[in-house]
């Protein structure tokens, strides 16, 4: 079993190491006062300073931020609503149907689902941008949502339902006061999940993005197509410190609430 264990420690830090190594290769060479990511210089912060200088690298920002935290908070809504409905399902073959339905658009590849939103938006008459950028950011991080809520129902038992009916709470009252406040550690991972992927999502961006709206995944490959300067490492150092921290404030937030589940 030592040696298992061992082995096991072995292999899993020399996953971490692959995985990791070229990002913080990335982050350290952004940080260079030089022009390029073969001979580190000195120390700088030049490449930061030019990103909050460039107007049109911050309205990307802007925008990338905004359209993240509106496709998250709506397509939060309507996983939740959606999980709700697909666990109220009585027929078990059509709750299977359903949600093999929306787990196959969390497998499908990337530049399928862009290629056909782009078909979608282009045969309905929806202008390329920032709705377009929008309604394609929703619609693949709702099935997200959904599973990151549909473990927590399972685990409700039907009797706090049953319980609130005997009480006469109203259909109304059982989702917002009842089921709600249960699911909540499953709606604010479905939130983060559905943050994470929106800010650096790029297959489906780039598919269905137009009329000069950019995000920084979209802008990230335009400027690597040109050469990679250490200004774009100096941007992705920065989606990677937000990832870092939404991730932590995923955990923050998880953790206690677990902690509070468990003292009550």
């Amino acid at each position: 079993m030592g040696k298992i264990s061992k082995s096991s420690k072995l292999f899993f830090t020399l996953v971490m190491v692959v995985l990791y190594a070229p990002i913080f290769f990335l982050i350290f060479y952004s940080f260079n006062s030089g022009d390029s990511m073969t001979n580190f210089k000195s120390f700088t912060l030049d490449n930061y300073k030019a990103i909050f200088q460039d107007s049109r690298l911050l309205i990307i920002l802007i925008n990338t931020i905004i359209v993240a935290l509106l496709s998250a908070l709506i397509s939060t809504i309507i996983g939740t609503l959606g999980a709700i409905g697909i666990s109220s399902i009585r027929n078990r073959k059509l709750r299977n149907t359903v949600l093999s339905m929306n787990n196959v658009l969390i497998v499908s590849p990337d530049v399928i689902i862009g290629a056909s939103f782009l078909i979608l938006f282009t045969m309905v008459g929806i202008k390329l941008g920032f709705m377009s950028v929008l309604l394609g950011h929703i619609a693949f991080s709702i099935p997200i949502v959904v599973i990151m809520v549909l473990p927590k129902l399972q685990e409700m038992s039907n009797s706090l339902i049953d319980a609130a009916r005997d009480l006469g709470a109203s259909r109304r009252d059982i989702v917002t006061r009842v089921i709600i406040p249960f699911i909540k550690p499953g709606i604010f991972a479905g939130f983060f999940m559905a943050l994470t992927y929106s800010l650096d999502d790029f297959a489906v961006t780039f598919f269905v993005t137009g009329n000069g709206f950019s995000t920084l995944s979209v802008e990230i490959y335009s400027m690597a197509r040109a050469g990679v300067s250490l200004t774009v490492n100096a941007i992705s150092g920065l989606v990677f410190f937000v990832t870092i921290i939404l991730v932590l404030g995923y955990y923050f937030v998880t953790t206690r609430k677990a902690k509070v589940g468990v003292r009550n």
